[in-house]
């Protein structure tokens, strides 16, 4: 019995060491809250210079004058605001998840996380590249759609180097983005649901079920 007990421990072991090799699990949870969170604070510094109006925007009207060239005020203000929230993110992503794996005494760039950031990158470049395109003909209306897909895409491509439940978030951020490219009057209110409320929900979900 102690023989079949101990076997069991030993193939246990096997498992959570290959696993170690092959997956970066040392992704904070609390980080896809922080993430979350300035999403959120990044979308009401938006809606607060949008005059606290919360229904259908014809953001082209907003970022665009007569002669269909970018307004100069209303461009930097967005794009600092969304500027902000990425640093943000990823910066308080980086030190919660060094945090995590210093206490599980693992490598933070270890051969999984660079598979893992190269596969997230690849949509996400792909994703920004496409935004600036449309940026440049003034298709501002579909920027917000475009970065909710290309995310998740990202998402999906990674989670093969992480925690498996990071697909999840993957797809519901590209039904999202979907969405939001049909109701495109509405891309800040989707994007608020996508980077906010969804990455909220997710790691929270994701603390109480590893770290806790």
């Amino acid at each position: 019995m102690n023989s079949q007990k101990e076997h069991l421990e030993n193939l246990s072991e096997i498992r959570s060491l290959m696993e170690r090799s092959s997956r970066f699990i040392s992704l904070s949870g609390l980080s896809g809250v922080m993430a979350g969170l300035f999403a959120l604070a990044g979308a009401m510094a938006a809606v607060w210079y949008l005059d606290f109006q919360f229904y259908f925007f014809d953001y082209q009207d907003i970022i665009l004058n007569e002669d269909g060239d970018l307004k100069s005020v209303p461009f930097w203000f967005f794009f600092v605001d969304a500027l902000l929230v990425l640093t943000l993110a990823i910066a308080s992503g980086i030190l919660l998840t060094m945090q995590k794996a210093k206490k599980q005494g693992l490598s933070v760039w270890d051969k999984s996380a660079q598979r893992l950031v190269i596969n997230l990158s690849i949509p996400l470049l792909t994703g920004g590249v496409l935004s600036v395109i449309f940026l440049l003909h003034n298709e501002i209306h579909l920027i917000a759609p475009l970065t909710l897909i290309f995310y998740g895409l990202g998402l999906v491509n990674a989670s093969k180097f992480t925690l498996r439940d990071v697909k999840y978030l993957g797809l519901f951020e590209i039904v999202l983005g979907l969405v939001a490219s049909y109701y495109v009057g509405y891309a800040l209110l989707f994007w608020a649901l996508g980077f906010g409320i969804l990455h909220i929900i997710y790691g929270t979900v994701m603390y109480y079920k590893y770290e806790r």
